[in-house]
């Protein structure tokens, strides 16, 4: 995959964050062009981090960095601007906002999002008829608010002159992509030798691929076999019965299976990756709650409640507030009830 990013002049990189953003997605996105400029003695990238109001900006975990203002920023000749946030996206889609980005997209600029950045895009409207990722935990949430754009669950995904990252450890992926289109493999390479880089993924690397799991235990294909099936029918569950028909186990030995590697039974865990489904739906969007208790396979609004407030402690009713705001300001302890493997 090709882009356009002039290589005889520096740079100008620009990324705007946003209260409570995620750090390490951003820093792990900005070091690698550090590292070239470094390796090569020369500025081909330059940057400014950005805010609305400029200042000391809080990240998610507490620690704070200072921003240039809009007004302030030096925009004429920026190449790339991406925007890092987490919590709350659509609540920083003020005019100053849409205004930057569609100058910057007027000059031809490549946009993006780091981690829920995509929403902040979208809600632009400068995401339409454009395939964009974010971070897994708020895919749902998105093919839901924006279903005239494409939805991909790839690391990363570069879309003409549109660019989008699920953030973390995949920001630096990015961004050596981008050092490799711009200025050859050999800088990409040595920049990732000095940032200590693990293997990079490709353009289209899925964010949870089927292999080995990060700290080296490994899940049964069986029971990865069974969940994908339960991923594929989260709106209509099946029974586990007929799960097991389609996988070619029986019930006392697909149990066994998930107790060895997942420590839940299957009907748990079944009904527990529909609850984190319909969490995503509660915090990421205004949908109704007896929507997303039927998108979610709850016939019944109550017992998707009851549910819910087993698995987070919380009813949806309030996790629609407490879910959307930084955890160090949410309402704690939140407590979990013992759960049985009753569905």
């Amino acid at each position: 995959m090709s882009i356009s990013i002039k290589a005889d002049t520096p740079t100008e990189l620009r990324l705007v964050v946003t209260p409570y953003f995620n750090i390490a997605a951003t820093m792990s996105f900005l070091d690698p062009f550090r590292a070239a400029n470094y390796l090569e003695g020369t500025p081909l990238f330059r940057w400014q981090i950005l805010s609305e109001t400029g200042g000391m900006i809080s990240a998610s975990n507490g620690t704070e960095i200072n921003t240039t203002a809009f007004a302030d920023a030096e925009m004429t000749e920026v190449g790339i601007l991406l925007v890092s946030s987490s919590w709350q996206p659509e609540a920083h889609v003020s005019a100053r906002m849409r205004a930057l980005l569609r100058e910057a997209a007027h000059r031809q600029a490549l946009l993006g999002g780091l981690d829920t950045g995509a929403f902040i895009l979208a809600h632009a409207g400068l995401l339409e008829g454009y395939t964009a990722t974010v971070h897994y935990e708020h895919i749902d949430a998105f093919q839901e608010l924006f279903p005239n754009t494409g939805v991909s669950e790839a690391l990363w995904v570069i879309d003409r002159r549109r660019v989008t990252c699920s953030g973390g450890a995949a920001s630096l992926d990015l961004a050596l992509h981008l050092i490799q289109q711009s200025h050859g493999s050999a800088l990409a390479n040595s920049a990732a030798r000095y940032v200590f880089a693990p293997p990079l993924r490709n353009h289209g690397a899925p964010q949870l691929p089927e292999v080995t799991e990060p700290l080296g235990n490994s899940v049964p294909q069986a029971v990865r076999d069974a969940i994908r099936v339960m991923e594929a029918n989260l709106e209509t569950p099946l029974p586990i019965s007929d799960l097991c028909k389609q996988i070619g186990l029986s019930h006392r030995q697909l149990d066994r299976l998930f107790a060895q590697s997942v420590r839940k039974t299957p009907a748990l865990y079944y009904r527990d990756i529909r609850l984190d489904r319909a969490r995503g739906l509660v915090t990421q969007t205004q949908m109704a709650m007896a929507e997303i208790a039927v998108a979610s396979g709850f016939s019944s609004q109550v017992h998707f409640s009851r549910a819910y407030s087993d698995r987070f402690g919380l009813p949806p009713s309030k996790d629609r507030i407490q879910g959307r705001i930084p955890f160090e300001f949410r309402a704690w302890p939140m407590h979990r009830a013992p759960r049985d493997a009753s569905d």
